[in-house]
Parts: C-alpha cells; structure tokens; sequence
C-alpha cells in the first residue's frame, strides 16, 4: 500500500493539538460506554424502542439551543477557558448518571432528563473544541486533522460499546456511567494545557443578534448551507442505532440487559470509519469536495438498506452468517460516513472566517449531532410500527432519494472544487 493513501500524521507535531488528540482517545471511549449504557439501561426499564427513541428527542433540543449558543459563545470568550467550563460540565453529569444507576432509581425520565443536561454541556463543548483547532494549525493541515479526529472518535467508538458489551453483565451499568466520567479528566487536562485562545472578532457578545448574524452568513454560503443539507438527510433517515437494542434481543437472542452482540452492533459502524481513517491520505488531495460528499452520502445510504434487508433475512436462519453481514454492511456505512464527515469540516473551516467560525462550527454540531437525535426518534417510532428491518432498510432507500434530489437542488455543491496546487 502506497503511503499516500495512509494517514496523514503531520498535525500531531502541534504540541497542542497532539495533547488534544492523544486525550480525546480516552474520553471518546468513556463516552462510548455512557452512549451505550444510556439505551440499554432506558430498554432495560421499558423494553421499549419508542421509549429509547423517545432519548433522541430529550438530547436534540439542547443541542439545538446550546449548540448555538455556545457557537457564539466561542467566538467572544477565550475558547480555551470556555472548553474547560464545558468539559467540567460532561464530568459533573457523568458522576450524576453514575449515582442514579448505583441507587437502582430506574427512573426513566430522570434517566432522560440528565441526558438533556449532558447533551447541552457536549453542544457547547464541540464547537469551541472544532474552532480551536484552525487556531493551532496551518489551513493545508486541517483535512488531515480532521481524519485524525475522526479516527479517535470512531476508534472510541468500537472500543467503547465492545468494552460496554462485555462488562455490563460483570460489572453493571453504574460502573459504566463513573468510567466515563473518570476518562473525560483527561480532555479537561489537555485544555488546561492549551494556551490563551482570546477572540479575534470585535463582538463581545453572545445573544440572539450573533447566532442571527452566523445564520445570515450561512446563508449568503450555499455550499455550506448544503453540506448541512445532505448531512441531515443522510443522518436523519439513515442512523438505525435506536434499533440496535431490540435487534441484538430480538433477532440475535442478547439478553434484554445487553450483551456482545449489541457492542459489536454499536461498534460497527465505528469500525468501518477507524478503517476508512487509516486510508484518508487521499482525502488531502481531493479537489472535487462536493462531489466526493455525495458519492459517500450515497454509499451511506446502499449500505444502511444492505443493513435492513440482512435484518429481515435473519430470522430465516444461519444467524452468525447474517450478524457478520449486518456488521459488514454497517462497517462499509461508517466508512463513508468518515470521509463525508472529514471532508464537510474542511469545508467549514477554509470557508468561514475565524470571526464567525465558532457560531458556524455551533450550526455544524447541532446538524451533525442533531440529526442522528432525529432519526433515534424516527427509527423507534418506524419500529414500533413496521419492525426494525423494514425501519432500517426503508431509512436507507430514504437517504438514496433525498441526495439525488439534493444533487437537482444544489447543483453549484456537486460541482465544488478547490484547489490543491
């Protein structure tokens, strides 16, 4: 393999950002274990989908508000102590999953409300986070940065649910929730450490009128403005997560509690994406950003349908030959979600100035983090009506139509290009 297709390493020289990086390996895995412990323990109490659904709602509406806001936030504060208040935030909330599940509360709602507290903490945190990085590095090493951060967040994201699957029936859920908050001191160290990242507009405030002005801006920007689109779109009617639960139960006989099975499931999609990752060398030469978006959005959507249609087969028998299939499926899914999502960010932080990135990197966090809230919430409901194979293929054929009509309706977007002379 030609090392032109490996990743590119070159930004882990920035001391910074290397401190950034090596901690978001530990508490992306700690967060890993609270995502999964988070629908297990809410299926655990309803043995519902709709209800585990129901979380992507509860995590969507502080994300959409303070992922705003804390966009703007980060455009008038020193962005190094605004992360710091932030990450102190997810630990605080983190400890407190920890004690409701120690007590044996088995209160869904209030299981529902802490994810509300920690999912508004996690929206201010990741666009002061993505803002930071243009800030410490050169524009020719972004792409390579943010394939760098892709793979921490999906390597977390296979070690993290495996870790989830294999311990909750030794150690219980509770221990999973104090596990992340013990990782996430990790990330508050390495902005400890960052240096003073004051803003660098003339703005001093973060109210209504800056997040109206970041909203002008990405309107005047339709390239942008339709990266946030097709994401949504793919996102939206794509992400079966909120299934996993009922068909590592249901279809691949885990116990109602979690099992291997639902990790692996959680896993998988991570794991295409680690692997697409190690290949993203290529993603530094690309000039064709719109396009090579597309492409990936609609190999998202082929493989999320492959994913339904092994689900709806399974029962037929020969299960280990079909999870293998399902995990493949979901595999092939992450990987082009890795590229889509690398490429996206590049896009986001060349186009935009410094003065308004951190109000667009807020947009970007509630689309990126949003959607999939969105498509919890749609696929359990989808499920409880139709089953979850029919949910996840029929999410897949959704995202094929919604990027051709995408490609129709910005065609300036598939034509996009920059150049790598």
């Amino acid at each position: 393999m030609s090392p032109q297709f490996l990743a590119d390493v070159t930004p882990l020289r920035n001391r910074d950002y290397r401190r950034l990086w090596t901690a978001g390996v530990v508490t992306v895995i700690g967060a890993q274990l609270s995502i999964v412990a988070v629908p297990v323990q809410i299926y655990q109490i309803t043995q519902s989908s709709a209800y585990v659904g129901l979380a992507g709602i509860f995590a969507l509406v502080p994300l959409i508000v303070f992922g705003l806001w804390g966009g703007a936030l980060a455009d008038v504060m020193d962005r190094r102590l605004l992360m710091i208040i932030a990450t102190s935030g997810l630990v605080v909330t983190a400890t407190a999953f920890w004690v409701q599940a120690a007590l044996g509360l088995n209160n869904v709602w209030l299981i529902l409300c802490l994810l509300a507290i920690q999912q508004g903490f996690f929206a201010v945190n990741q666009p002061t986070r993505a803002a930071i990085i243009p800030r410490l590095l050169p524009g020719h090493q972004l792409p390579a940065a943010n394939a760098l951060n892709m793979m921490v967040f999906n390597f977390g994201a296979i070690a993290g649910p495996l870790m989830a699957g294999a311990m909750i029936p030794l150690i219980g859920l509770s221990t999973l929730y104090l596990l992340d908050a013990i990782a996430l001191l990790a990330t508050l160290w390495a902005a400890i450490k960052l240096p003073p990242l004051p803003p660098t507009g003339v703005s001093r405030r973060a109210g209504f009128k800056q997040v109206f002005e970041g909203f002008a801006f990405l309107a005047t920007q339709r390239i942008l403005l339709a990266s946030f689109v097709v994401d949504i779109i793919a996102m939206v009617a794509g992400m079966p997560r909120a299934l996993f639960p009922q068909i590592a139960h249901e279809t691949f006989g885990d116990p109602v509690t979690g099992g291997l099975v639902l990790g692996m499931l959680f896993a998988s999609i991570s794991a295409g994406a680690v692997l697409g990752g190690v290949f993203s060398g290529w993603l530094s030469r690309v000039e064709r950003q719109g396009a090579a978006v597309i492409i990936c959005i609609l190999v998202w959507g082929v493989a999320m349908t492959g994913f339904g249609v092994i689900i709806w087969l399974a029962p037929l028998g020969g299960a280990q030959l079909f999870l293998w299939l399902a995990l493949g499926f979901l595999a092939l899914g992450g990987a082009a979600d890795m590229f889509s999502a690398a490429l996206r960010s590049t896009m986001l932080q060349q186009i935009a100035s410094d003065e308004m990135r951190g109000r667009l990197q807020g947009v970007f966090i509630v689309v990126v983090a949003g959607g999939p809230r969105i498509g919890d919430a749609l696929h359990g409901a989808a499920a409880a009506m139709v089953g979850t194979a029919a949910a996840a293929a029929g999410g897949g054929v959704l995202v094929i139509i919604g990027i051709v009509v995408a490609v129709f309706a910005f065609p300036a977007f598939v034509r996009y290009k920059v150049s790598r002379s």
